[in-house]
């Protein structure tokens, strides 16, 4: 039997092993588990819809799994899974490197939540997007239809399904109804 050696050109079409994504905490590079289906489809949404919004006004870009220095030291470095940075933050005509982790602090960082993030984990992602500066944290629970909606570490609202996600002073005029962004999972 006959063994070909896979060459760049033979490999068209077969997906490449993608570095796994990372944050870095206490100096440390830490993997970002990965999230499920639902989730995936969750911040998906979420991307589409804050992204066209952002863009449409002017206001600011929206990226997914984004890796900031929320830190001027350097640590953490956390990748949220949608963010926020409006062109007050970084203006509109300046330059995005194309560094490995970009040196601002999103206005709104948002998590959605899967089966494998702990309680623990995701209010200290809260407490030091809000120690970094980010104005609003969007916590996602996809399984339970749920956003947690933080003014600050301590502060925050629970909205439901029946309930639209408002992107008050940070994105005004933005709506979504909660429906519509689970609207793809099972009950």
């Amino acid at each position: 039997m006959s063994q070909t050696t896979l060459t760049p050109e033979l490999a068209v079409g077969i997906p490449r092993e993608e570095e796994p994504l990372y944050e870095i905490i206490d100096g440390r590079r830490v993997e970002k588990p990965p999230m499920g289906t639902f989730q995936i489809i969750v911040a998906a949404i979420l991307d589409q819809q804050l992204g066209a919004f952002a863009r449409t006004g002017r206001l600011g870009r929206v990226v997914p799994e984004m890796l900031f220095r929320i830190n001027p030291a350097g640590s953490p470095m956390r990748r949220p899974d949608i963010a926020f940075v409006s062109f007050d933050r970084w203006p509109r005509d300046r330059k995005v490197n194309s560094d490995n982790g970009w040196d601002v602090v999103p206005d709104l960082a948002i998590e959605v939540v899967s089966p494998s993030n702990t309680a623990d984990e995701v209010l200290g992602k809260v407490r030091e997007y809000f120690q970094a500066g980010v104005r609003r944290v969007w916590v996602v629970y996809p399984s339970e239809r749920q956003v947690y909606v933080y003014a600050s570490p301590t502060r925050n609202s629970i909205l439901g399904e029946g309930d639209e996600l408002a992107g008050e002073d940070i994105l005004p005029g933005f709506r979504l109804p909660l429906v519509e962004l689970f609207e793809d999972g099972e009950v």
